[in-house]
Order: C-alpha cells, then structure tokens, then sequence
C-alpha cells in the first residue's frame, strides 16, 4: 500500500494537511464521489473549525460540482447534523471536512450516500480511492452543478429535542474541547430546563486546552475537577466534531463507554420490551448479561461506527453503541450522534429519579480497564503471539482476538484509525485485572 492509498482508512478519509491530504487530492475525491455515488441528486457537504476545512471544503465542492452534481452546503457543523442534512432531505449523499480528535495537522473527509449510510472501505471507498488516485471519472458535462448555501441548525435542533419528554433541572458542565459542539449547543441549552457551565466552547482546530476526545480520561481532568468542585450533577464531554459523547459522575468518576450502552439500554427496553441491542466485542460481560434480564436481546458485532450503523439497521433495532461514546439510534435516521446522546441520557436519567454514580455502581458487576493503546511494529504478528500465549482460553476472532476465561476476559484489536492495538480487559475483581493486564503488557513489551 502507498502512503497515499493509507490514507483511505476503514472508516473515512485522514491524513497530514499540505503533504498527504492535498487541495488537489480532495478535488479529485470529489469527483470520484460524485460519480461513485449510486443515487442522482444533490449532496451536502459541511466542514468542522480547523485552519485548513475551509478550503479542504471548497476544493472537495469544486470536484463534486465539476462533475455536474448538485451541492448544499450546510457550513460549520457537527458530523452529526450532515446526517440528518442527507436524511431530512433525502439526499444522495453528503461529505464533512473533519479529522476528529486528531491533532490539528490532520484533517479528514466522512463519506455517507444515500439513507444516511456511511461509506466505509467495505462499502465504496475503495473504489474511490482507487478512482481518485487513478483520475478516472466519468466524462465531465458541459455544465457543472448547482450550488447553495443552507442553514440546517434550526432544524437540527427541533429534532434533537423530540428525543426528550420532560428533563430534571439538572446542573452540569460541558466540555466542548473546542470543537464544533461548542458551536451547536449555545443554541439549544438554553431551551433546557438544566444549569450548564461551559467548558471551552470556543471553536478553536488548534485544540489549545485538551485533545478532545472523550474516550481519554486525562482529557477530561478540567471536567471532573468542575464537577467536584461546584459539585454538579454530571459533566458532559464531546469530541472534536460532536458525534461522541463522554460522560463524567456526580463523583467525578469518568463513566465508561459501556456503562452508557448499559443506561441507555435500559431505557429503551422499557420504551421498546424484547428488543435488539447493538453492542460490540469490548461491551462488559454485564452489559451483555443486564440486557438479557431486562428481556432485551444483545446483538455483539465487530466495533467501529460504520459496523454498528449498519447492523442497527439491519435489524431495525431502536438503539446500539460503540465503547467510544458513538451512540446510535433509529429514529436518527440509524445513525449517531453526541448531542442526541446526551439528551437520551439526561432522560433516561431524570426517569430512573437516581443520581448517575448510582446507576453506574448498580450496573457495573465487574471490574474493567479504560482502553489501552500500544503502539507496535508488527500488530498483526502481536496478535498471533497472543493467540498462542493464552490459547487456554476460548478464542473468539469476530473482531481482533478475544480471549474468554471464567473469571475475566480481554480483546486485543488493530486500530482502525490509528496506527496502534488497543487492550481492552475486564474481570471479577481489581487484582485478577491488574494481574491480567500486566501480563499482557509484559508480552507487548517484550516482542515489541
């Protein structure tokens, strides 16, 4: 694979600005897109706040138009609100300039078509890639394609809020890390019944304050240190473009991705009795086990945003989540979102009448380990070494490897998006734990 090809990644488009992911390059993507896409009709594109979006937008504009497709730019927004830009006005597809929480010399491009799915390598972007590096597009029209500006915030808003009923006058804080959260939701707090302090809503692709990613627990330091300080009921973290959603407790605990899926779980099965849950190989065994009792039906998949959109749609479940805070539902059009994330748990909150380190305390049986990265030459000889290492075990390779004992559990996986392998583990108790992911640890130390 050549440096360019690498930057097609399973799920989007990522690379360094000026020297990987080039104007040029972005143009040629646009017009690869636009012949590629299988519907006729108008995209939208969007972009989130770093120095470079902008012309990272226009150039990806310029390709798409050429091409004689029509677009609708919807400007500065949230990945999530280009979802519901290309459901709400059906769409062909729709592009957003982003690289997330990578640092601010990257930048990215999130592909959707049609019905609001996502374009992952599995799914056409290996075509376009393939189109776009080779220059090979369909002969240009006469007439390049249309263009407009349209402002989607009202609307966005308007939907978010039919995702909640009546909310407690909860007091929390807010931590944008300056990025393109902070530019949504000084339009819509104020239409909550909650107090909310915020936290580095200015929209800055500098990242100056803290990477923001709220999968990181030193990233959320000024979160916690907030909400024991003022001591609120909660604090909320999202990432740098709005489509993940972290949580802080009342304790300043970081509550961990699965402990959403478990809350917000719980509220659906009550909404919808008997339904499908999607979750993924690192959900704790007693999200898995929480479901069944509630008398929901846990569906485990791979990880990873395009997977568990897909599936949720598949099978029309009302709800599933990714250990990152990506949180899905259906009546977004299948798709996630970190606002509307944070408003289903806020209600599923004000509903249960319980503070949330209540909730995390009786939901949690088990002792799990944040995400670990190891950075590591050879990822996928590690992975053979582990399966050997622990082949006592019950192997499970739906995703990764994961390794099933009685008394705990772990999965080793590649990255996806980053060039790392990340170790998730869980047990029954903290010395089991520490034991396992030492051990682990040692054997990556050692062959690395």
């Amino acid at each position: 694979m050549t440096a360019l090809e690498a930057i097609f990644k399973a799920y989007d488009i990522r690379g360094k600005v000026k020297t990987e992911l080039t104007p040029d390059l972005v143009v040629s993507i646009g017009k690869a897109f636009s012949d590629w896409l299988p519907q006729s009709g108008p995209v939208a594109i969007g972009r989130d706040m770093r120095e470079d979006s902008a012309a990272l937008a226009e150039a990806l504009i310029k390709g798409i138009r050429s091409q004689g497709r029509d677009v609708i730019n919807v400007g500065l927004v949230t990945s999530d609100m280009i979802y519901f830009a290309i459901g709400k006005h059906n769409l062909a597809g729709g592009a957003m300039i982003t690289a997330s929480h990578n640092a601010s010399d990257y930048n990215g491009i999130k592909l959707y078509r049609d019905k609001v799915v996502p374009v992952g390598l599995d799914s056409g972007l290996a075509e376009i890639r393939d189109q776009a590096i080779g220059k090979q597009f369909k002969p240009s029209p006469n007439s390049k394609g249309g263009y407009q500006r349209l402002s989607i915030r009202d609307d966005w808003i308007k939907h978010c809020l039919t995702f909640v009923v009546k909310l407690m006058p909860f007091k929390v804080a807010i931590d944008a890390g300056n990025g393109m959260a902070g530019g949504i939701l000084p339009y819509i707090l104020p239409k909550l019944p909650i107090k909310a302090e915020p936290l580095f809503f200015e929209l800055d692709g500098s990242f100056p304050n803290h990477e923001a990613n709220p999968q990181k627990q030193e990233t959320l330091a000024d979160l916690i240190d907030k909400v024991k300080t003022d001591h609120l009921d909660f604090g909320i973290a999202f990432d740098g473009d709005g489509d993940r959603v972290g949580f802080v407790d009342d304790l300043g605990r970081p509550v961990l991705g699965t402990d959403l899926i478990t809350i917000l779980s719980s509220y659906y099965l009550k909404k919808y009795p008997g339904s499908e849950i999607i979750h993924e190989v690192r959900t704790s065994r007693a999200t898995q086990e929480l479901i069944r009792e509630w008398g929901g039906k846990p569906v485990r998949t791979q990880a990873g945003r395009i997977i568990i959109g897909r599936i949720l749609r598949q099978r029309k479940a009302p709800f599933g989540g990714e250990t990152t805070g990506h949180l899905f539902f259906r009546d977004n059009f299948f798709a996630d979102s970190g606002l509307i994330g944070a408003l289903v748990m806020m209600q599923a909150l004000s509903d249960s009448g319980k503070k949330l380190s209540t909730l995390v305390n009786d939901y949690r049986r088990y002792v799990m380990t944040p995400e670990i990265n190891f950075e590591v030459k050879d990822k996928t000889g590690m992975l053979k070494i582990m399966r050997s290492t622990f082949k006592d075990g019950e192997i499970d390779e739906l995703d990764g490897l994961t390794v099933n004992y009685p008394d705990y559990w772990f999965n080793v996986r590649i990255s996806n998006t980053e060039s790392v392998i990340r170790l998730n583990a869980e047990a029954k108790t903290k010395p089991q734990l520490e034991e396992l992911i030492e051990k682990i640890t040692g054997i990556i130390k050692q062959t690395s």
